[in-house]
């Protein structure tokens, strides 16, 4: 709780700065159950825009912007592309570090590393893992720092340069369409539909706030699903419900769902 306070505070804050200053003020790194926290706050807010930007579509970890009136923007969609057209006002950099070893790093080598710097993980965005490296989001303002003197990742020598926000190197998403029936779109049904659990594993996923429909978090398990609604399961993956068909004999639904990992 008190965690929740503090972020708030730190949102509010900034978004006091943004309407004082008539500036663009932003958070740090928030994840999606912060997010959720944030979004609450700014929906009980006539008197600013904020938005969610975490470097490109798919992002996880996202900042908190705040927009003053002169600039005219009513979506993110909006947003990233005045960043990409502005970048002297873009608060976050892609840092692309590549490495010649035969080792695979994976994202936990990545992140435990720049925590080991003495990083905090609010200045740290999504890590993107590829064949030669990894792409990371970082806040501008450690870029320098990270650019002088992060060097390795374990034991595996890295070579780093800035690279332009639009340049970012994508992960493959596996997906898998499915066609299954389920007793309502309430969304524990079709949570464990989705990712192949019991119906009371679902509910518990849901009532311990690792579920997120469309971003935001939520602990109530017969929220409906609707049509091309997108749900994340923290650590299982992603699915969408694609398609909401007609009702079998026994009165269940036909969905068809897009699995993502």
């Amino acid at each position: 709780m008190n965690e929740d306070k503090l972020i708030l505070a730190m949102a509010e804050d900034k978004l006091t700065q943004c309407q004082e200053n008539y500036m663009i003020t932003n958070t740090g790194f928030l994840d999606m159950r912060q997010q959720t926290l944030c979004k609450k706050m700014l929906r009980s807010r006539s008197d600013v825009r904020g938005f969610f930007y975490g470097g490109y579509a798919d992002s996880e970890r996202r900042i908190g912007v705040f927009i003053p009136e002169y600039i005219h923007m009513e979506t993110e969609e909006e947003l990233h592309e005045y960043f990409l057209n502005n970048i002297e006002d873009n608060p976050l950099t892609l840092i692309r570090a590549e490495h010649s070893g035969y080792k695979e790093l994976t994202h936990r080598d990545y992140l435990g590393s720049l925590i080991g710097m003495g990083i905090k993980r609010e200045a740290i965005g999504d890590i993107l893992v590829h064949q030669k490296g990894a792409d990371i989001l970082v806040l501008r303002t450690i870029t320098e720092f990270l650019l002088v003197n992060y060097s390795k990742a374990g034991r595996t020598n890295l070579t780093l340069r800035e690279e332009k926000i639009e340049r970012i190197i994508s992960p493959e998403i596996y997906s898998e369409e499915r066609n299954v029936t389920v007793a309502s779109l309430r969304l524990d049904n079709v949570v464990a539909a989705a990712f192949k659990l019991s119906r009371s594993a679902a509910v518990q996923a849901i009532k311990s706030g690792v579920v997120f429909l469309d971003g935001m978090q939520t602990e109530k398990p017969e929220k409906i699903v609707g049509q091309g609604d997108k749900i994340v399961l923290r650590g299982k993956g992603k699915t969408v419900l694609r398609e909401i068909g007609g009702n079998t004999r026994k009165d269940r639904v036909y969905i068809t769902i897009m699995i993502m990992k």
